[in-house]
């Protein structure tokens, strides 16, 4: 008999529900929407495994909702800022997450971002929508050449270098990097160099975040390193929101103090600060880095393969 549930908060690939459905009952949020606290508590009930999504906050009062069975949170993500780690570990609950499928699809995003914004495409774009192309034009949509550039990666782990040497490879671009941690390979593989914050926002012709949200790194770019930047530096977060201090950001935007910036994430997601839809020295994206039929589907997989461990008695494959 199939008694033990999971509870999976919005609707994933459906590779993965199937995998869960031959050993456990799943209840699946197929509304399309973020479930709102009340919606949440009801669902998780009776749960012994929660699939969780990084809109939905997974707290002590999610705990407690789900009562005494739940034993593992599978959070379908790499970040993991939505779940409140100590009072899940009081509970002994296990907390995994999926950073394996989505390192070179958020990688490729970086890239891509990056070119959009140094060769405008999103005005160039809109321009030619707008009927206004009628000629070849000498200084028409002026941009920045890539090649032989300085890179700064903010967050040296898997994403950032795997950007990092994206960067180096195709566009033999100069690679700094500022992390609480030195990176051995990434030195050894393509001579980057590891160097203070402040020297990444000084020395670099791009800079690009992708850093974990903790306590000590919300608007770890503020105000200061903002107008440390050079004149001619493009920024780019596909990281969290939060790390940037958006105001300030959007300040610097509209003064042209920076060429331009790319925004897969946002401080108050998913509004945006008032003014900025006005500009177009940024481009917006809705935080679609991992956003590949291949990294949602492994994704996926990962986290069902960790509920299925966890549940059966065995060590999950990606415990945070």
């Amino acid at each position: 008999m199939i008694s033990k549930k999971v509870v999976v908060l919005r609707e994933i690939p459906a590779v993965a529900i199937e995998l869960l459905a031959k050993k456990y009952q799943v209840d699946v949020n197929q509304s399309g929407r973020v479930l709102t606290r009340e919606q949440l508590y009801h669902r998780v009930k009776g749960a012994s495994a929660i699939i969780s999504l990084l809109t939905d906050r997974i707290d002590g009062a999610v705990v407690k909702a789900a009562g005494p069975h739940l034993a593992i949170v599978a959070n379908y993500a790499v970040g993991f800022d939505n779940v409140e780690l100590k009072a899940l570990r009081e509970k002994n609950i296990v907390v995994t997450n999926t950073p394996g499928g989505v390192t070179e699809a958020v990688a490729e995003h970086t890239l891509a971002l990056t070119l959009a914004v140094a060769r405008r495409v999103v005005e160039a774009d809109k321009y030619v929508r707008s009927g206004r192309y009628k000629q070849w034009e000498p200084l028409l949509f002026l941009g920045q050449s890539l090649v032989g550039k300085t890179v700064g990666i903010i967050g040296a782990g898997r994403i950032g270098s795997a950007f990092g040497r994206m960067m180096h490879r195709a566009l033999k671009a100069k690679l700094l990097y500022f992390d609480t941690q030195r990176n051995a390979e990434l030195e050894r593989s393509i001579g980057a160099t590891k160097v203070s914050l402040n020297a990444i926002m000084e020395r670099s012709d791009i800079i690009s975040i992708h850093v974990c949200l903790t306590p000590q790194t919300k608007h770890l770019i503020g105000r200061a390193q903002l107008a440390a930047m050079k004149p001619t530096a493009i920024l780019v977060n596909t990281a969290r929101g939060p790390v940037i201090d958006e105001s300030c950001l959007i300040d610097c935007l509209k003064n042209k103090s920076i060429f331009g910036t790319a925004l897969d994430v946002y401080e108050n997601e998913p509004h945006l600060i008032p003014g900025t839809r006005a500009l177009n020295n940024i481009v917006l994206t809705p935080h679609i880095g991992s956003a590949t039929d291949d990294a949602r589907i492994e994704m996926a997989v990962t986290a069902a393969r960790n509920v299925i461990a966890v549940l059966s008695g065995h060590v999950p494959l990606n415990p945070v």
